[in-house]
C-alpha cells in the first residue's frame, strides 16, 4: 500500500497534526477602536459598545463578553436594550435598525442578529421624513417608538419590525392639540428625545429641537405642552414622575412640573451652572434623588465657551460638592448606575460610567472625593502609543505576587468599589497558568498585563522617566485643584497621547521570570537593567557608555542626542528599579536585546553594532562594530532624511497623534524596528508582483542599506571551539546576513566579582544570499532547543544533552538553515522564498501538546511571514506542518506588532488600542465562556397587558461562545509547571 501513498504523506503524522495544531482567533483585548455608541441594561447589568466599523460588544462581569458585527460595517449611532429582555436594538448611520438577541447554540450561546429594518417614507418624500433621530423601546416590550427629523414618531412592532401606521404620531396631530400661541409648524421639527413616563407607560414625553415639549397620552391622544425658548438637547424624568428636566444648547437646564390640567405650567427653575458667560450645550443630563434629600445633578458639557470650549467634561453636582471631570478625549456617551428596583423610593446613584473616544472611565459616587474605579477589562492599551511588546509564559507564583503587590501600591488612589457592571457569570475554567504581556510605550513606560485569561488586566506600570532629565516633572500632579479654581476641573482617565520626549520610547523588553531581572532598551540608545524591590528606595543609577563605532574615523553621527541623566540619588517606587544604565554611542535605536540572568550579562544591538555588558560587575565586556563602509544611512540617525530610520520614527509619532484626533484610518504602533519592517514589507510586495511563484533566492550586495543593523542576539552554552568542551557563547545576526559568534569566559560564582568576563570572537558566518537574520537557535544532542537561563536550576526543564553533537539553526528572512557545531558545516535548509515570495517576519519556538493525551508534546517553529500567514515548521527536520492565514498582508503594523507565546498562542494589534488573541494549539485555548441568567421580572408600577405579564414571568439562561465563528477547540486544564513553593 505504501507505493500508492503520496510522497511524504504519513497518515499517522497527519492524525497527530490534527491533535496538535488548530488555528483560532479567540478574543480581542483592549479598548474598542473608534467607539461611537453606548448602551446599558440595568435589568441584565450588561453594557454594550458600538463602533464606527459596525462592531457591537457586550460586557458584564469580568470574563462575560459577547461580540457581533453588522454586515454593512456602518457606524453604530445608538444602542437600546429592550426592557426586561436579552435583546437590544442598534441604529446605524445608514438609518437601518437591527435587533440582536442572545441565543443558545450548540450548548453555548452567541450574540445573533435577528432582524434588520430600514424605515421608508411614501414615494417622493425627502430622506428627512424617515431619518431616525430618537429611539424609545417601550416597557411593554412590544413596540419601539422612532422619532425622526421631520417630527413624525413611528411605531414599530417587536420583534417583527412591522410599522403600525395607525399609531403614528404626526406633527399635524401634535399641532392640533396645542394652543394657537404654541402652534408653529417649525416647532415640531426634529425629535431630539423620547422618554416614557416612569409611573404611567401610557404617556411618553416628546422633545423637539426648537424647544417644544409634549407629554403625549397614547390611549386618548391627549397632550400637555411646555415651551422652552432655547434649543432643546435632551430630557430626563425624575423618578416619581412629578417633574422632568430639559437641557439646552445655551448650557442651561430647566426643571418642569407635570400638572394634571391642560395648561402650560411655568418652569420651576432655570439654571446655567457655568454662566453668566456664553456656554457650550449640555447634551445629556441626569437628576438622581437620594435619601438625604440632596439630588445628584450630572450632565455633559455646559463649559464656558470662550475659555473652556475645547474641554471634554462631565459635571457632577451634589449639594455643595461640584466637580467637572475633564477627559483627554471626546466623550461619546455616559450612563448612571442606580437603583433599578421599581419599588425603591430613591435613585441612590452608585457609579458614573463614561465612554470616551479613547477609554472607559468609571467614577465611584458613593465614596468621598468620587475616585475612579480600576477597570478589570477594556484597558486603554494605547494610553501612550505602544512601541513594542514581550510575552512571558508560566510566571512563578512568588514573582507574580510581588508584581501584584507593587501594582497595588500604585492603585491606592483608585476606589475599592467592586466592578459595578457585573451581569452574567464567567464559567470558563481557571487559566492553567499565569502569563504576562509586557507593552513598551512611547512615553518611556512599561505596562505589565495579566494575559492569563479573557480579561487583559493591568497589574503594574513601570516608568523609566525618573532616570532622565525631561521637560516634565515626575512629581507634577495634574489632578490638583486650587481652592478657588472655577470651573472645578479634575483630570480623569489614563489616556495621554503626547510624550515629553520621543527618545524615551521603549523599543525592546526582556524579563527573566526566575531571577526577577528586567532589561529595557529605548529609542536613544539607552539600556536599563532593573531588579525587583518590594519597597521604595533611593539610590544612584550607575552609568556606562558603549562606543559602538570604536573611534573609527570617517563616521559622524547626525541624529538626535542621548538623553541627559539625573545626577545623584534617584527615588524609585516599589517594583522594578533600575540599577545600571548602558548608553550606546551613537545614541541610535536599540534594535535587539538579550539578557542572561545566570551569567549576569546583557547584550544589546543597534544599527551600528552590538555589545556585551556585565551587570554584576557593572563593566562593559566588549563592543563590535558591524557597520559596512557604505552604511552612511545608519549614521544619519533616525530623523534626518526620507529614507532614514529616524525620520520614519518621527513621522510615525506624528501619524499616531493625528490618527487620535481626526484620522479614521486604522494605524498601529510605531517604532524603529517596526518602521524598518514596514520598508521590508513594501519591498517584498513589489517583488511578489514581478516575480514568479518559484522565485530563487537572490544574492544581495553589501551595498544594500542597513547591512550592519543587528536584528537578533542569542546566548547559548554550546560547542563552539571543539567538540570536547562546551562554553558560554553570544551569537548576533545582522541585516546583511552575517552571524557573529563569541566565546565567553564567565568566572565561577566564588570568583565572579574578582575576575572579569572575557569574550573572544570564534566564528563569523556570511549567508550567501545576504538576507537579514531574524532568529538564531541552538539544538542540543536530542535536537531540543536549549533551555532558558535558570530553567534547569528551578527543575522546570531537563538538562540539555551535552553528549551528542549540537546544531545551529539560523533563520533568515528567506530561508532556514541548520549547521553542525562546532564545525559550522551546512546540514539542512528550507527555502521559504520558493513559496509565493514570502519572507519571515517573526519566529519563535513553541511547545505544542496533544489534545488527546498529556503524554505527548513537541517543539516546533511558529513563523509569521510578510504575507500575514503563520507557518508551523518541525524541528529539527524543517518540514512545513501547516499554514494558516492570520493577518491581512496589507496590515504592516499588525504584522510588525505580533508576538508569540511559548505555548502556541499569539497577539497582534488590530488597531492602536486592541490586541487580537489567537491560538495555534488544540490544547492551549483562551476564550470567553459565560452564563447570563435573566432575572425574574418583579411587579412594578407599570400597567402591562397580558402578553407583557406572561413574558415577564419567564426565566431563561444563555451561554456565551467564542467571539468569532470557528470550530471550538478543546480547552484543557493543565498542571502548573511552576514550583509553587518557590
Amino acid at each position: 500500500m505504501r507505493r500508492f501513498l503520496r510522497p511524504g504523506h504519513d497518515p499517522v503524522r497527519e492524525r497527530l497534526k490534527r491533535d496538535l495544531f488548530q488555528f483560532n482567533k479567540t478574543v480581542e483585548h483592549g479598548f474598542p477602536h473608534q467607539p461611537s455608541a453606548l448602551g446599558y441594561s440595568p435589568f441584565l447589568r450588561l453594557m454594550a459598545i458600538g463602533t464606527r466599523s459596525g462592531a457591537i460588544k457586550l460586557y458584564g462581569a469580568p470574563g462575560v463578553e459577547f461580540m457581533g458585527l453588522h454586515e454593512e460595517n456602518n457606524t453604530v449611532m445608538q444602542i437600546h436594550f429592550i426592557p426586561d429582555q436579552c435583546q437590544l436594538v442598534t441604529l446605524l448611520d445608514d438609518n437601518s435598525l437591527h435587533l440582536w438577541s442572545l441565543k443558545q447554540h450548540g450548548g453555548a450561546s452567541e450574540l445573533r442578529e435577528e432582524h434588520r429594518f430600514t424605515l421608508k417614507g411614501p414615494p417622493g418624500s425627502p430622506p428627512s421624513a424617515t431619518q431616525v433621530t430618537a429611539v424609545l423601546p417601550h416597557s411593554s416590550r412590544e413596540v419601539l417608538y422612532l422619532g425622526t427629523e421631520s417630527g413624525s414618531i413611528f411605531v414599530l412592532e417587536l420583534p417583527s419590525f412591522r410599522v403600525l401606521e395607525d399609531r403614528t404620531i404626526s406633527p399635524e396631530a401634535v399641532l392640533q392639540r396645542i394652543s394657537e400661541d404654541n402652534c408653529n409648524r417649525r416647532s415640531c421639527e426634529l425629535v431630539e428625545a423620547l422618554r416614557e413616563h416612569p409611573k404611567n407607560p401610557d404617556q411618553i414625553l416628546i422633545g423637539y429641537s426648537r424647544g417644544l415639549i409634549v407629554l403625549w397620552d397614547l390611549q386618548n391622544n391627549k397632550s400637555f405642552v411646555w415651551l422652552s425658548f432655547q434649543q432643546l438637547e435632551n430630557l430626563y424624568w425624575q423618578r416619581d414622575g412629578s417633574k422632568f428636566i430639559s437641557c439646552h444648547y445655551d448650557g442651561s437646564y430647566t426643571q418642569w412640573p407635570v400638572s394634571s390640567d391642560n395648561r402650560q405650567p411655568e418652569p420651576l427653575e432655570n439654571t446655567v451652572p457655568y454662566g453668566p458667560f456664553p456656554c457650550k450645550a449640555i447634551s445629556k443630563i441626569y437628576w438622581q434623588t437620594t435619601k438625604n434629600g440632596l439630588p445628584y445633578i450630572i450632565f455633559q458639557g455646559g463649559m464656558p465657551r470662550a475659555s473652556y470650549g475645547d474641554r471634554h467634561s462631565i459635571s457632577v453636582i451634589h449639594g455643595s460638592q461640584q466637580t467637572a471631570f475633564d477627559f483627554t478625549s471626546r466623550v461619546i456617551d455616559f450612563f448612571i448606575i442606580f437603583s433599578s428596583d421599581p419599588a425603591a423610593e430613591f435613585d441612590d446613584p452608585s457609579a458614573l460610567v463614561v465612554l470616551a473616544e479613547e477609554e472607559l472611565v468609571v467614577i465611584d459616587l458613593k465614596s468621598a472625593g468620587w475616585p475612579a474605579v480600576h477597570p478589570p477589562y477594556l484597558a486603554s492599551l494605547h494610553c501612550s502609543a505602544i512601541t513594542c511588546s514581550h510575552h512571558v509564559s508560566n510566571i512563578p507564583l512568588k514573582l507574580w505576587e510581588r508584581i501584584i503587590s507593587a501594582g497595588s501600591k500604585q492603585n491606592i488612589h483608585y476606589s475599592s468599589m467592586p466592578w459595578p457592571i457585573d451581569g452574567g457569570t464567567n464559567i470558563a475554567p481557571d487559566p492553567p497558568q499565569r502569563d504576562l504581556l509586557l507593552t513598551g510605550h512611547e512615553d518611556g513606560t512599561v505596562r505589565f498585563w495579566d494575559a492569563s485569561g479573557v480579561c487583559l488586566h493591568l497589574l503594574y506600570k513601570l516608568s523609566t522617566v525618573r532616570v532622565f532629565l525631561t521637560d516634565a516633572d515626575p512629581n507634577d500632579n495634574m489632578n490638583t485643584l486650587g481652592e478657588d479654581e472655577w470651573p472645578p476641573l479634575r483630570k480623569v482617565g489614563t489616556f495621554d497621547p503626547y510624550s515629553d520626549d520621543p527618545r524615551l520610547g521603549i523599543q525592546k523588553i526582556y524579563l527573566c521570570k526566575y531571577s526577577g531581572y528586567l532589561a529595557v532598551a529605548g529609542t536613544a540608545g539607552q539600556v536599563l537593567v532593573m531588579e525587583l524591590n518590594d519597597e521604595d528606595a533611593e539610590h544612584v543609577v550607575d552609568h556606562a557608555e558603549a562606543d559602538l563605532l570604536q573611534d573609527q574615523e570617517g563616521y559622524r553621527w547626525k541624529g538626535h542626542e542621548k538623553l541627559k541623566t539625573r545626577d545623584g540619588p534617584v527615588r524609585f517606587e516599589a517594583g522594578f528599579q533600575p540599577f545600571v544604565l548602558v548608553q550606546c554611542q551613537p545614541p541610535a535605536v536599540v534594535t535587539s536585546l538579550a539578557l542572561h540572568s545566570e551569567w549576569k550579562l546583557v547584550a544589546f544591538g543597534t544599527s551600528h553594532g552590538f555589545g556585551l555588558f556585565d551587570h554584576q560587575q557593572k563593566r562593559l565586556v566588549f563592543v563590535k562594530c558591524t557597520l559596512h563602509p557604505s552604511d552612511q544611512l545608519a549614521l544619519e540617525g533616525p530623523l534626518s532624511r526620507v529614507k532614514s530610520l529616524k525620520k520614519s520614527l518621527r513621522q510615525s509619532f506624528r501619524r499616531i497623534r493625528r490618527s487620535r484626533v481626526s484620522s479614521r484610518k486604522r494605524r498601529g504602533p510605531a517604532g524603529a524596528v517596526q518602521e524598518a519592517n514596514a520598508k521590508f514589507d513594501q519591498d517584498a510586495l513589489q517583488e511578489m508582483e514581478l516575480a514568479p511563484v518559484q522565485r530563487k533566492i537572490e544574492a544581495r550586495s553589501a551595498e544594500d542599506s542597513f547591512t550592519g543593523f543587528v536584528r537578533t542576539l542569542y546566548f547559548a552554552d554550546t560547542f563552539l571551539r571543539d567538540s570536547s568542551r562546551h562554553c558560554p557563547s553570544l551569537w548576533a545576526g545582522t541585516n546583511g546576513g552575517t552571524v557573529y559568534a563569541f566565546c565567553l569566559r564567565v568566572p565561577p560564582a566564588e570568583r565572579r566579582m574578582d575576575e572579569p568576563v572575557r569574550a573572544e570572537q570564534a566564528k563569523e558566518i556570511q549567508l550567501m544570499h545576504r538576507a537579514p537574520v531574524v532568529g538564531i537557535l541552538v539544538l542540543d544532542g536530542r535536537s531540543t532547543p536549549l533551555p532558558e537561563p535558570l530553567e534547569v536550576a528551578h527543575d522546570l526543564s531537563k538538562s540539555p544533552d551535552m553528549q551528542g553533537s549540537h546544531q545551529l539553526l539560523v533563520v533568515s528572512e528567506e530561508q532556514f538553515k541548520v549547521f553542525t557545531l562546532p564545525k559550522v558545516s551546512s546540514k539542512l535548509k528550507l527555502k521559504l522564498t520558493a513559496l509565493e515570495g514570502c519572507r519571515v517576519r517573526k519566529v519563535t519556538v513553541a511547545n505544542f501538546g496533544s489534545c488527546k493525551t498529556d503524554d505527548y508534546s513537541e517543539n516546533d517553529l511558529a513563523v509569521l511571514t510578510n504575507l500575514g500567514d503563520i507557518q508551523i515548521i518541525s524541528l529539527p527536520f524543517l518540514k512545513l506542518q501547516i499554514r494558516y492565514p492570520c493577518i491581512r498582508k496589507e496590515d504592516v503594523s499588525g504584522i510588525a506588532s505580533c508576538v508569540f507565546t511559548k505555548y502556541g498562542q499569539g497577539f497582534y494589534l488590530i488597531s492602536p488600542s486592541e490586541f487580537e488573541r489567537f491560538s495555534l494549539s488544540t490544547k492551549w485555548l483562551v476564550e470567553p465562556r459565560c452564563i447570563v441568567e435573566m432575572p425574574e421580572v418583579t411587579s412594578n408600577n407599570h400597567v402591562h397587558n397580558k402578553s407583557g405579564t406572561e413574558n415577564a414571568a419567564r426565566k431563561s439562561s444563555f451561554f456565551s461562545s467564542s467571539l468569532l465563528e470557528r470550530k471550538s477547540g478543546r480547552l484543557m486544564e493543565h498542571a502548573l509547571l511552576n514550583d509553587e513553593s518557590e
